[in-house]
């Protein structure tokens, strides 16, 4: 089985990458090129492939690659962008440049990478019960409580949740399930970059388990989607019961 993994050089996707990998898919991890170029620790079965998740071209190559690997029934889509910035500061209004660019990376993005994938994904052979594949895409639980200076990145995710059940719908004719995970916090580099202290702070204001999440919480969930083929059309909060306060 073949599989692909955006923003696969880091963070989430690049744990997932190595989840997969590890169960015996051919991963194809897709990313920017300056991000590969950043990676020293591939697992084993991961091929990195430069595409900008934007761009048509790299990515329909990006999914060519993966389905000559092996028959593609796996999507991950992991790439995407988070800058802070109010609508109104003391510099002035909110830039429209970085919200376009937001919502084109994580939204017109993921949508992107989405029907390029279903096209293949839908060339498989079905099993014994008519599935062909699975696409899991990235939401953000900001989708539902964007903080403060979140709003570029709340439109962002909100506009993925809202993909779902609509994508999930349009793709049951080919076969092919659609689910997003919402995290919460997750321990990512980027995270790591705050402090202790202020990494401390966050772990608690998670109600239970009172911890930050790990990128392996994120992975069991993408494994658990593979499996339980039931499950379609939901986004599925990853979060310990955190509901964020405006900031």
């Amino acid at each position: 089985m073949a599989a692909i993994v955006t923003g696969a050089a880091s963070g989430l996707g690049a744990a997932t990458a190595r989840a997969l990998a590890e169960r015996g898919a051919r991963v194809t991890g897709v990313d920017l090129a300056a991000s590969i170029e950043r990676v020293t620790d591939a697992a084993d079965g991961v091929a990195f492939v430069a595409a900008d998740v934007t761009n048509e071209k790299q990515v329909a190559s990006a999914v060519a690659a993966a389905a000559a690997a092996a028959p593609l029934r796996l999507v991950v889509q992991c790439a995407g962008i988070a800058p802070a910035k109010r609508i109104l500061s003391s510099r002035g209004p909110h830039d429209l440049a970085t919200f376009q660019r937001t919502v084109d990376i994580n939204l017109v993005g993921t949508f992107n990478v989405m029907r390029l994938a279903a096209e293949a994904i839908a060339k498989t052979e079905p099993d014994e019960n008519g599935q062909h594949g699975l696409i899991v895409n990235t939401a953000s639980i900001a989708a539902y409580e964007g903080q403060i200076g979140q709003i570029a990145y709340a439109a962002s995710k909100g506009g993925v949740v809202s993909m779902t059940i609509t994508a999930a719908r349009d793709l049951a004719r080919n076969g092919i399930r659609v689910n997003t995970i919402a995290p919460g916090i997750v321990d990512t580099p980027m995270l790591a970059s705050l402090g202790p202290e202020v990494n401390a702070s966050l772990a608690a204001s998670v109600p239970f388990p009172q911890r930050l999440g790990q990128p392996v919480d994120y992975t069991r969930l993408v494994l658990m989607l593979a499996d339980h083929d039931y499950l379609n059309g939901e986004t599925i909060r990853l979060d310990g019961a955190l509901r964020m306060a405006p900031q």
